[in-house]
């Protein structure tokens, strides 16, 4: 368990790994769709799918489904030694108590013991919040790739393990 600072208080973070199909997990999917598609109205919610063979984790803040990151395996031959963070998203109201740095943080962890060396990611203009964490944690700009590599709205970020 990590622990993360809250507003004053500190507040336990438990990040754990879950299957897909977890009801907690897909309605926290299901969530995390819905705001990206308030915030690029343009979207569909076919972009926003994940891959077959994607992980997940889920962050827990006092024992209650907070938060969910998924890792989905890099093209080796666009990006060796990597792998991509997807889709993490912190619930409205366990924002600001450490959700998305704890799970941050189990990400990396869980891809150096599966032997990534890097990480990547991808995340856009209207999500100001995300900006601020990665590159708080270390995350720096990189050219925009696979699908979003000609988009103006898309961000993307690696950083060594």
């Amino acid at each position: 368990m990590r622990e993360a600072e809250g507003v004053g208080v500190r507040v336990p973070v438990r990040v754990v790994p879950v299957e897909r199909g977890d009801a907690r997990l897909e309605a926290l999917l299901v969530e995390a769709v819905e705001e990206l598609l308030r915030r690029y109205p343009a979207g569909s919610r076919e972009e926003y799918r994940l891959a077959p063979g994607t992980r997940f984790l889920l962050g827990l803040l006092d024992g209650e489904p907070a938060g969910c990151i998924a890792q989905a395996d890099a093209d080796p031959a666009e990006f060796a030694g990597g792998v991509e963070m997807k889709r993490v998203f912190v619930r409205g109201a366990a924002r600001g108590h450490g959700v998305a740095t704890s799970m941050v943080a189990a990400f990396e962890d869980l891809a150096r013991e599966r032997g990534a060396r890097r990480v990547r990611l991808e995340t856009g203009t209207a999500q100001p919040e995300a900006v601020a964490l990665y590159e708080g944690l270390g995350y720096a700009r990189t050219p925009a790739f696979g699908q979003w590599a000609d988009s103006p709205l898309c961000l993307c970020y690696a950083k060594e393990l």
